[in-house]
C-alpha cells in the first residue's frame, strides 16, 4: 500500500466492474436478442450503418458498455453527459464540440446521455436539430419507460432497443470470467493467489445480485478484501457480504413497471394473495409506500368503480393512516385496504363509460347546449329563451323529470353508463332500468315517438 506521504507513483484503482468492462460484442454478456450474430445492434457495429436509439433497460446491465463499443467500432469521438448532473450548458458545449470534430478531422461524433428521462421536455427538445443534421450520433440510456418519460419527437428520431435483465447463469459467467483473468480480474498470479470460490457460494453471489451485472461483479470485489489471498470464501464471509444487500428496485425503471403491473393485475383479478405478495416485493426493494396508496385510489375508481363505493373511502382511509403514524402501522393499513379491494365486486363500467364520452368529445362537433339547459343570467340570455321549459326534477313525481332530455340533441339515445349486475352496480343498474321505465310511459317520450313516426312517413 502506498504511503500517504510518498513520491512514488501508484497505478490509479479502478473498480473490478470497470476493470471487467466489454471490449467487444464478444465479452458481452446477457444481450443476445440484440447483440447475436445477425441481431440488429451487432449488425450496427460490424456494418457502420448507424442511427441514432434508446437503450432501455434496468440498472447494470451493460447500456453505456454497449455505447463504448458502438463508439470504438466507428472509430469516433465519445461524448458521454448525465442528465442527472448536465443542463443546457453542457448540451451546447457537446454541441460544440462534434462541430469542431467534425469539422476539424472528419470524425463522428457519439454523443452519449445517461439517464436521459432526468431531462425536461426543453433540454430533451434541444438534440432535436443536431440529431436530424448528423452533428452526432445520439445514444440515449434509460431505466424508465421512454414511451412515459421522453419527448414523441425524441422517439420519432431514435430507435428504441430494450436491453433484458441478464440471467443468474449470465452474471455467474461474467464473475466467472473475473475470476479467472489475469489481466482484468482477480486471477491473482500464476501461483494461484487470487480469490478461491466454491461454484455454490459463486450461484448464490450471482443469485444476490439480482439481475445487475456490476452490482455482482461488486459483490466479489469486497469479498475479496475479506479473504486471505489464496484461501477459500468460507459461509460467514459470504454472509457478512450479502447480509446488508438488497434487493434491486430502480423506483423509476422498468422492475417498477413491471411490479406495479403485476399489483395491479392481481387486484383486480381478486387475488388478495397475489396483491400482498408484490405490495411486499415492493416495499423489501424500496418503494414508497404512498406510491401504492395512489395505485390504489385509481383501481378504486378504474376497477371497482360503483360496485363499491366503499373501496374508494377505504383507499383514503389507509393514506391518511400512514401520514398519521408512519410506516409501521401505515403500511399495514395500505395492505387491508390491498386486500379489501382485491375481494371487493368488480366493475370497469364508469371507466369505459368515461373513455367513450371522452373519445366522442374529442371526434364529434361541439354540438350545442339545448336551450333548456342554458343558464340564463342576465334578461337578454332570458329573452332567447335560456332555460325556458326546463323541468325542475324535484317539483316532479319520484323527483325525476321523465322524458327529460340532458344530451345535445344529436346525441339524445345516446348511453355511455352500463352497470354490471355486480355489487352495488346491480341496484344501481335496477334504479336505472326502472328510471327508463319511467321515460318510455312519459308524455314527452309519448310526443317524440309520434313525431319520429310523422317524419319517417
Amino acid at each position: 500500500m502506498k504511503d500517504l506521504f510518498s513520491d512514488v507513483p501508484t497505478k490509479a484503482y479502478q473498480p473490478l466492474a470497470a476493470r471487467m468492462r466489454p471490449t467487444s460484442l464478444d465479452d458481452y454478456i446477457g444481450q443476445s436478442h440484440l447483440v447475436g450474430p445477425g441481431k440488429p445492434l451487432r449488425r450496427m457495429v460490424e456494418t457502420g450503418h448507424c442511427h441514432s436509439f434508446i437503450l432501455w433497460g434496468p440498472p447494470g446491465v451493460g447500456k453505456t458498455t454497449f455505447a463504448q463499443l458502438l463508439s470504438h467500432a466507428l472509430d469516433a469521438q465519445f461524448i458521454e453527459m448525465s442528465a442527472v448532473m448536465s443542463g443546457v450548458k453542457e448540451i451546447r458545449a457537446a454541441v460544440d464540440q462534434a462541430k469542431q470534430s467534425r469539422m476539424m478531422s472528419g470524425a463522428q461524433t457519439v454523443l452519449f446521455v445517461d439517464e436521459v428521462h432526468r431531462f425536461n421536455k426543453s433540454q430533451q427538445d434541444a438534440f432535436l436539430p443536431f440529431i436530424e443534421d448528423g452533428t452526432f450520433l445520439f445514444i440515449g440510456a434509460t431505466t424508465e419507460n421512454p414511451a412515459f418519460e421522453l419527448n414523441s419527437a425524441l422517439l420519432s428520431r431514435a430507435r428504441v432497443y430494450r436491453l433484458k435483465t441478464p440471467s443468474v447463469e449470465d452474471i455467474q459467467l461474467v464473475l466467472v470470467r473475473a475470476l479467472q483473468s489475469y489481466e482484468k480480474g482477480m486471477a491473482g498470479s500464476s501461483e494461484g493467489n487470487g480469490l478461491q470460490i466454491d461454484e455454490y457460494f459463486l450461484s448464490v453471489l450471482a443469485q444476490a445480485a439480482d439481475g445487475d451485472i456490476r452490482r455482482g461483479l461488486n459483490f466479489l470485489e469486497i469479498l475479496s478484501d475479506l479473504v486471505e489471498p489464496g484461501t477459500k470464501v468460507t459461509q460467514e464471509q459470504l454472509e457478512d457480504v450479502l447480509g446488508g444487500s438488497v434487493r434491486r428496485f430502480d423506483r423509476k425503471g422498468d422492475v417498477f413497471y413491471d411490479q406495479i403491473s403485476a399489483f395491479h393485475k392481481s387486484v383486480r383479478g381478486s387475488s388478495p394473495d397475489g396483491a400482498l405478495y408484490w405490495m411486499a416485493r415492493m416495499l423489501d426493494g424500496g418503494c414508497d409506500p404512498l406510491y401504492i396508496a395512489r395505485r390504489l385510489l385509481a383501481i378504486a375508481s378504474e376497477d371497482i368503480g360503483n360496485a363499491d363505493p366503499r373501496a374508494l373511502q377505504i383507499g383514503l382511509n389507509a393514506w391518511d393512516v400512514f401520514e398519521r403514524v408512519g410506516p409501521g402501522e401505515g403500511n399495514r393499513a395500505i395492505a387491508q385496504a390491498a386486500v379489501y379491494m382485491a375481494s371487493a365486486p368488480k366493475s370497469n363500467a364508469v371507466y369505459q363509460a368515461f373513455n367513450q364520452a371522452m373519445s366522442d368529445v374529442a371526434a364529434q362537433p361541439s354540438y350545442e347546449v339545448p336551450v333548456h339547459l342554458r343558464n340564463a343570467p342576465t334578461s337578454l340570455a332570458k329573452s332567447m329563451g335560456h332555460g325556458d321549459e326546463y323541468r325542475y326534477a324535484h317539483n316532479e313525481e319520484h323527483a325525476y323529470a321523465a322524458g327529460e332530455n340532458y344530451m345535445p340533441e344529436e346525441l339524445a339515445n345516446m348511453r355511455y353508463y352500463q352497470p354490471t349486475d355486480r355489487g352495488l352496480e346491480k341496484k344501481i343498474n335496477d334504479k336505472l332500468a326502472w328510471l327508463s321505465e319511467l321515460d318510455d310511459q312519459s308524455p314527452q317520450q309519448r310526443y317524440a315517438d309520434v313525431l319520429k313516426k310523422d317524419i319517417e312517413l
